[in-house]
């Protein structure tokens, strides 16, 4: 077993597990208390400040913050009927540099913040101008930070565990156990399986925790294992990404006695990050949840023909934030950017499917059901194309 753990471990720390990668824990809480935002001034470009990481001295920094601002760009180029004055700013992915950026953007009249990707910098950023009147559309998943004028962006945990026990529910499993690693995000993932579970009236048997370490996901397999039996779950859930303990804790449940149909393994993050995830064992027939992949294919398409390069898998994020942006302003009204205009119910059509943003900062997102099949993605329920249609 240990060998095998090796074997499957060299492979999985060539890969990249986005969904987790930018879930940091912000400094201090999330801002509270009644806030609205700025009015506009209608006949004129919208001043758009946009936070990106460049100038952390990180490569993988310099890469993701040249992808956001490209995003960004195109999307302006999609917009009728209202111009972006885009004004771009470096944090170096500092929360100290993101709030001193925030006031300079505010004092050079931005009248939105779109950024920062970091949890810790989008609050900062959040603090520094909350006093100021002006929204922080940030590209971070961590809900932790959502509140008065922060909102998040990116797919949260609670979205993804909420589509899928809503559809394995659906399915008739209703006895869930949950697998996590022992660290903040991972431990928030667990609690927002258990709260979607709680929702949807089905059970959680039992969960297991694990030391993120080789010996410690190896040593878990056989309480996993015990749990699930001893429960009868028809459900495993784990919380963790391709790039962590998911490949071999799959692989190795799966040898040691739980049948992958009789217990079904569902995923918090996605499974098809980066391509060479489809091809590991443990994950064939396994649910997760990821955005419309016709709507994706698309923009990967057309960000690789205006920049001859692929996106980062969250440059996405920067289209939808300046495609909100304008669709509001488009209307007309001076109070396109207030927090009231920005939760409207109907919310947005991003690159990637549906999205609104929710009043408590947190957002609610279309997401597809999907499986992998002979190493290849395949879709068991579409994204919805509404918020009054199925899958919400």
């Amino acid at each position: 077993m240990t060998a095998y753990f090796s074997r499957a471990r060299r492979k999985a720390v060539r890969l990249l597990a986005i969904s987790s990668v930018l879930w940091l824990a912000a400094c201090g809480g999330a801002p509270i208390g009644g806030f609205d935002g700025p009015s506009i001034n209608t006949g004129r470009p919208v001043p758009v400040a946009l936070l990106v990481p460049a100038g952390s001295g990180q490569a993988g920094d310099e890469a993701l913050a040249r992808s956001l601002e490209n995003a960004a760009r195109l999307a302006m180029g999609d917009l009728q009927g209202v111009e972006i004055d885009l004004r771009v700013y470096r944090t170096g992915g500092d929360a100290q540099t993101a709030a001193t950026v925030a006031g300079e953007a505010v004092n050079g009249g931005a009248k939105i913040i779109l950024g920062p990707v970091y949890a810790a910098a989008a609050n900062a950023a959040g603090t520094a101008v909350r006093g100021r009147g002006v929204n922080v559309l940030s590209f971070s998943n961590n809900t932790d930070i959502a509140g008065g004028n922060v909102f998040v962006l990116g797919h949260t945990f609670e979205n993804s565990a909420g589509r899928l026990v809503s559809y394995a529910v659906g399915q008739g499993r209703r006895n869930f156990v949950i697998a996590y690693g022992n660290d903040a995000a991972e431990r928030k993932g667990r609690d927002a399986i258990a709260a979607s579970v709680s929702r949807a009236g089905a059970t959680v048997g039992g969960d297991v925790t694990f030391e993120l370490s080789q010996n410690g996901v190896v040593q878990a397999v056989e309480q996993v294992t015990s749990t699930v039996q001893a429960t009868g779950a028809d459900a495993l859930f784990m919380t963790s990404g391709t790039a962590g303990a998911l490949p071999i804790l799959s692989q190795l449940v799966s040898e040691n006695g739980v049948d992958k149909e009789v217990t079904k393994f569902i995923g918090l993050q996605r499974w098809d990050i980066p391509p060479g995830a489809l091809e590991l064992p443990g994950l064939q027939n396994g649910w997760f949840a990821l955005p419309s992949p016709a709507l994706n294919a698309q923009f990967e398409s057309r960000y690789s023909a205006a920049y001859g390069e692929p996106p980062h898998p969250i440059a996405g994020l920067a289209y939808d934030g300046i495609a909100a942006i304008g669709a509001l302003a488009s209307a007309g009204s001076a109070d396109a950017l207030t927090v009231t205009a920005l939760t409207q119910p109907s919310g947005f059509a991003g690159v990637s499917g549906i999205f609104r943003l929710k009043p408590d900062g947190t957002n609610e997102r279309g997401l597809a059901i999907a499986t992998i099949i002979d190493k290849q993605v395949s879709v068991l329920d579409p994204a919805p194309r509404s918020f009054t249609g199925p899958g919400f």
